[in-house]
């Protein structure tokens, strides 16, 4: 696994308008449209190698994609 930092990256919506991107809680980004944060948390799980949890208006998880820690890694 990557040196980097192992948290998932979570796009949320920000209560105040615009979508974040988090990493154990703490915010890494904030972008005003919805697209532009999931592209950003994108880049951000890629490089660490972990997962990217897209969240709904609703805060629920809508989907979920992984670069290099799958926690369910497809069986051969």
């Amino acid at each position: 696994m990557s040196e980097h930092n192992s948290a998932s990256v979570h796009t949320t919506p920000n209560p105040e308008g615009g979508w974040d991107n988090q990493k154990d809680g703490r915010k890494v980004s904030h972008h005003d449209k919805k697209e532009e944060a999931q592209a950003r948390g994108r880049e951000e799980a890629k490089r660490d190698e972990t997962e990217h949890k897209i969240h709904n208006r609703d805060g629920k998880i809508a989907e979920s994609n992984s670069y290099g820690n799958d926690p369910f890694p497809p069986k051969g």
